[in-house]
C-alpha cells in the first residue's frame, strides 16, 4: 500500500490514545480524516476542534459518499472494536484497504530511523521522555505517543520526519508490525493473558519483537530480563546505570554512568524509581544517534511528565492528590514506592478501579498484595472495557482478599463524599478505565474544600 495514493482515512475507534495520534498525523499531512468512537471524550473533542469529523453511532448512514471510494480510502481499526461492528463489516466486505492501527504505524515509520519502546510497564513515559529530550537537542522527529505528554500537550509530535518515536504495544502482538532501528524493553511482567494464554507465550512475543530490529540495530533491556542487549538499571552495574541518588525538594539528583563517561548531578523531577529507569532508558536510546550526552542529561531535568502518570493534581503542604494510570499490580506497587519515598510518614488513601474482568481474575492475589500496602483502600467496580462479565469475578470478591481494616467498596457517584470522609495526607487515584474522566471534577471539589 502506498500512502501517497490514499486521500481519505477512516478510523474505527478514533478516540483511542494510539488511534487519535495516527488521526492527527494524517490530518496534519493533508488527508481527509474522520471516524467513529463509542464514547465522547476530551480526546474526541480535541479531534473535532482540529477539523476531524467524529460520530458516536455505528451507522452506515454516517459514512459520507467520499469515504466510500475503494481506490483512495484507507480504513484503520483497533482490535478493541468487535467484529460485529456494522461499519467495520461494510468496509471489510466491500474490498477496502482495512488495517489495524499497528500495521499502519509500521508503514508510516518504515522509511524513518525508528525508536520503539516496548514493555508491559513504562513504555508511555519512556517514549514521552525520549521525544522530549530528542526535541530539546534539535532532532527532527515525529512521535506517536500512548499518553498526553505535558511537554507537548499532545500524543502526537511533528518536529520533522527523519526520526520517529513509537510505543511498541504488546497487546494483540501489535509490536510485531514494527521494524525499529533502536528498541528498548522496559519490562516483561505477565499481562494480557486473555490474549496470550500464558506468561511463556507473552515472553516469546517479546523475543519475537527483538528479531524485528533492523540489521545493525540496537536493543536496550532492563537488567535482569532474559534477553541479550545493552542493559540499563539502578545501582546494579548495568551498561547504563544510575548511582549516588539523593532527593532534594522532590527532585532526584544522581550520577548517570554510561559505557564511556560519568555525568554528575543529573536532575529528574518525576517521582518513583520506575520513572528513573524510564528516563535512563530514554537517555540511552537517544545517545545512539549522536545526541550530545550532556545536553540530553540537561533535558531530562526539564521533562514535565505525562497526564495520568504520577500526575500531581493538588500539591499543598497538608494535602497531596496524585492521579496515575496504574492498572497492574507491579504498577500499583511502583506508585506506592514513589509516594512513600516522596511523602514519608503520610497517611495514604488509594482509590482503585480494576480494569478488565480477566486481568482481575488472573492477578487477584497480586492486586490484593499491592493494594494492601496503602493505609486506606476505596475500591470501585471493575471497568469492563471490551469484556463481558466473568461469573464470580467482582470488586467485592477482590476486596475480600485485601488485608487491612480500612477498605471499602464504593460507587463512582459517591466518590467525592467517600474521599471527604477520609482524613488523609495523600490521595491517589489509579486505574485505566473511565476513572480518568472523574479527575477534573474531583480536583475541583478537593481544591475548593482545601
Amino acid at each position: 500500500m502506498n500512502l501517497k495514493d490514499i486521500h481519505n482515512v477512516f478510523f474505527i475507534g478514533i478516540g483511542g490514545i494510539g488511534m487519535s495520534a495516527l488521526a492527527r498525523y494524517f490530518n496534519f499531512v493533508g488527508k481527509q480524516v474522520m471516524g467513529y468512537d463509542k464514547t465522547k471524550t476530551p480526546i474526541t473533542d480535541e479531534l473535532i476542534e482540529n477539523g476531524i469529523a467524529v460520530h458516536f453511532k455505528d451507522s452506515l448512514d454516517l459514512i459520507p459518499e467520499s469515504f466510500k471510494n475503494v481506490e483512495n480510502t484507507l480504513i484503520v481499526y483497533t482490535p478493541a472494536v468487535p467484529s460485529s461492528h456494522s461499519q467495520l463489516q461494510f468496509f471489510q466486505n466491500n474490498g477496502f484497504e482495512v488495517k489495524k492501527r499497528s500495521e499502519v504505524l509500521g508503514i508510516v515509520t518504515q522509511d524513518t530511523f525508528c525508536f520503539a519502546v516496548a514493555g508491559t510497564h513504562g513504555k508511555t513515559t519512556t517514549s514521552c521522555i525520549l521525544a522530549h529530550i530528542l526535541k530539546e537537542t534539535g532532532t527532527p522527529l515525529t512521535a506517536f505517543l500512548g499518553g498526553i505528554s505535558e511537554d507537548f500537550n499532545s500524543n502526537f509530535v511533528l518536529e520533522g520526519t527523519d526520526y520517529s518515536v513509537v510505543e511498541a504495544d504488546e497487546f494483540d502482538r501489535s509490536f510485531l508490525q514494527l521494524s525499529p532501528n533502536v528498541a528498548c524493553i522496559t519490562s516483561m511482567d505477565a499481562d494480557h493473558l486473555d490474549i496470550y494464554g500464558t506468561d511463556t507465550e507473552l515472553q516469546q512475543s517479546f523475543k519475537d519483537f527483538t528479531k524485528k530490529i533492523k540489521p545493525n540495530g540496537t536493543l536496550f533491556v532492563r537488567k535482569g530480563l532474559p534477553l541479550e542487549g545493552i542493559t540499563f538499571g539502578i545501582q546494579d552495574g548495568s551498561d547504563y546505570s544510575i548511582e549516588n541518588i539523593s532527593i532534594e525538594h522532590g527532585t532526584y539528583i544522581f550520577d548517570l554512568i554510561t559505557p564511556s563517561e560519568v555525568l554528575k548531578q543529573v536532575r529528574f523531577n518525576k517521582p518513583g524509581r520506575h520513572n528513573l529507569l524510564n528516563g535512563l532508558a530514554a537517555f540511552a536510546m537517544a545517545v545512539q544517534i549522536g545526541s550530545p550526552p550532556h545536553r540530553l542529561a540537561k533535558a531530562l531535568g526539564t521533562f514535565k511528565g505525562v497526564q495520568r502518570r504520577f500526575s500531581y493534581q493538588i500539591k499543598e503542604k497538608d494535602f497531596v492528590f496524585i492521579d496515575d494510570y496504574a492498572h497492574h499490580p507491579t504498577e500499583i506497587s511502583a506508585v506506592h514506592q514513589a509516594i512513600k519515598e516522596m511523602h514519608p510518614n503520610e497517611l495514604v488513601t488509594a482509590v482503585f478501579q480494576p480494569h478488565l474482568f480477566s486481568r482481575t481474575k488472573d492477578f487477584a492475589d497480586d492486586f490484593a498484595a499491592s493494594l494492601s500496602k496503602f493505609d486506606v483502600i476505596l475500591l470501585l467496580d471493575i471497568y469492563p472495557a471490551r469484556e463481558e462479565p466473568i461469573e464470580g469475578i467482582t470488586s467485592a470478591w477482590l476486596l475480600d482478599k485485601i488485608d487491612g481494616p480500612k477498605k471499602k467498596l464504593i460507587s463512582k457517584s459517591n466518590l467525592i463524599n467517600e474521599i471527604n470522609n477520609c482524613k488523609t495526607g495523600v490521595l491517589v487515584t489509579m486505574g485505566a478505565g473511565d476513572i480518568g474522566l472523574e479527575i477534573p471534577k474531583l480536583k475541583k471539589e478537593l481544591a475548593y474544600a482545601s
